[in-house]
């Protein structure tokens, strides 16, 4: 004879009815997720609070915390440990260009500040000083170098058409200067290969002499050439209100290129010869 608990439950279960068995396992799949979810959000949390806790130790300042997403998948098993392999010693850095990188730090002897990207094929010594320059002249900060100050760009809003240039640096290294009243003057100091540099050089004549303005209310005039390195120009740009001067100075494989802003033509050539002996230290073409 049955007991009396199966009795009762049987009487009480007789008219009920039974959700079919798909049914059954769907809700207990979503009841499945539902945990796993409030798992997550909730160690999301954790690391979260852990996180600010922690910034808040270490910075004593006060600030808007970072929001953190919940994560959208399974969590990542933590990879095991393993050495990090030391690098090789016969490993050297580079000292090409790479384009991006970040700048190295000023000579502390430059006088000058410079910006990247930087190599080490062109020295500190390579670029003019603050001395090199007219009374007044100081080393400028790298935003001072920023913007659109080259001749290049010169040439591009002032002529019809401007070719290409074809050889291409292999190194490049800036300064700039600056004093009270807005002058400024910028260096550039570029390395090709050898025949690189001499094409540089006869390509910035070439621009100036073929160069048809699209308005006649400016032009392009070149002062003098040869008077400084293994080859010099001094360039004028003439504009409405406007005059303004660029000097490409070239050792070997090294070609300087300076805006002079509102130095004279006479404070030109002597700074051309001060760039040509700086360039010296650069290059054994000397």
């Amino acid at each position: 004879m049955p007991d009396q608990p199966f009795i009762d439950l049987f009487h009480d279960t007789e008219h009920l009815t039974w959700a079919p068995t798909d049914q059954v396992r769907e809700r207990g799949r979503r009841r499945t997720r539902r945990t796993r979810i409030a798992a997550s959000l909730a160690g999301v949390v954790a690391v979260g609070v852990v996180a600010t806790g922690a910034v808040a130790l270490a910075g004593g300042r006060e600030g808007a915390p970072t929001p953190v997403l919940p994560a959208t998948g399974s969590p990542t098993p933590t990879p095991s440990s393993s050495p990090t392999p030391s690098p090789s010693p016969s490993a050297t850095p580079s000292t090409r260009n790479t384009p991006g990188a970040p700048p190295s730090s000023p000579s502390a002897t430059s006088g000058a500040a410079t910006k990247g990207p930087v190599s080490a094929d062109i020295p500190a010594q390579a670029l003019l000083r603050a001395s090199d320059l007219p009374s007044g002249y100081r080393a400028g900060g790298s935003d001072l170098l920023d913007g659109e100050w080259s001749f290049g760009y010169t040439v591009s809003i002032t002529c019809a058409a401007t070719p290409d240039r074809s050889p291409k640096e292999r190194a490049e290294r800036s300064a700039g200067f600056s004093k009270p009243g807005g002058s400024s003057v910028i260096e550039r100091v570029q390395r090709y290969s050898l025949e690189g540099a001499k094409a540089t050089m006869t390509f910035w004549a070439q621009r100036v002499t073929q160069c048809e303005p699209e308005d006649e209310r400016y032009s392009l005039s070149t002062v003098d050439s040869g008077f400084a390195g293994d080859g010099s120009l001094l360039i004028r740009s003439d504009g409405p209100a406007m005059v303004d001067y660029t000097l490409f100075v070239r050792q070997g494989d090294l070609v300087a290129e300076i805006r002079l802003g509102n130095l004279t033509e006479s404070e030109a050539r002597r700074l051309a010869q001060r760039a040509a002996d700086r360039l010296c230290t650069g290059t054994d073409a000397c």
